[in-house]
């Protein structure tokens, strides 16, 4: 009998603010920033997209298109992602 799996999806095991904190601080600390903003689609994902737009002030179409993988986001929208996350950017 064949094994049965699916593809790991982070996003499924972000369940509270913390856990999304983390995975952020993560990221921001050991990848790039298209390892970054990649990180906020998967984050917004957990969150839930529309409720995310509706807190960073931008419509869902424009969050999908902005943290797509071809997507070149302006610094103020990952600022206002980021803060709809409940999270904030700081320079260390």
């Amino acid at each position: 009998m064949a094994l049965k799996t699916k593809p790991f999806d982070i996003a499924e095991h972000l369940n509270s603010p913390e856990d999304i904190r983390y995975f952020l601080q993560e990221v921001a600390a050991t990848g790039d920033e298209s390892d970054f903003i990649h990180a906020l689609s998967t984050a917004a994902r957990a969150m839930g997209m529309t409720e995310v737009a509706k807190k960073a002030g931008v419509t869902r179409a424009s969050l999908y298109k902005s943290l797509a993988e071809d997507g070149r986001p302006k610094f103020i929208t990952i600022s206002k992602v980021t803060k709809a996350l409940g999270c904030r950017l700081a320079v260390v």
